[in-house]
């Protein structure tokens, strides 16, 4: 499975809000669209359609869109502290995250950090596990 793919499948997951809530900050979503425009090429108006998704699934799956208090300075990236703001506000069980340096730091605080092919492989092997 290539790696859109795999992204897809992992929001699928999110959206079946079966096991996870998806929490999300403006600087995520700002994050997600600039990506989107700039290296996938998307265009404005459906970067724009996407981060709207977003904030629908995280409101439906029990998560939500919040600004979490600057409280962590762990990484010399200010945008990787962005990230850790959340979790730690949020009490996140796991982050998923594409970025090297976040991934690298796994488990930060004993949370795991997973790309998402290791996220969708997780709830892959928990549902076959669960049907059983």
């Amino acid at each position: 499975m290539d790696l859109p793919g795999v992204r897809a499948y992992s929001l699928g997951i999110i959206n079946d809000a079966a096991e996870f809530a998806l929490w999300l900050s403006p600087h995520i979503l700002d994050s997600t669209v600039r990506v989107l425009m700039t290296v996938v090429g998307t265009p404005k108006e459906e970067a724009d359609d996407y981060r709207d998704i977003l904030v629908e699934m995280a409101e439906a799956s029990g998560g939500d869109v919040l600004v979490p208090p600057r409280t962590i300075h762990d990484r010399p990236d200010h945008e990787d502290n962005l990230v850790l703001d959340l979790a730690a506000e949020v009490g996140a069980l796991l982050i998923v995250s594409e970025d090297a340096d976040l991934t690298s730091m796994s488990p930060w605080r004993g949370v795991p950090v997973l790309r998402a092919r290791e996220f969708a492989g997780r709830v892959d092997a928990m549902r076959r596990h669960r049907r059983r």
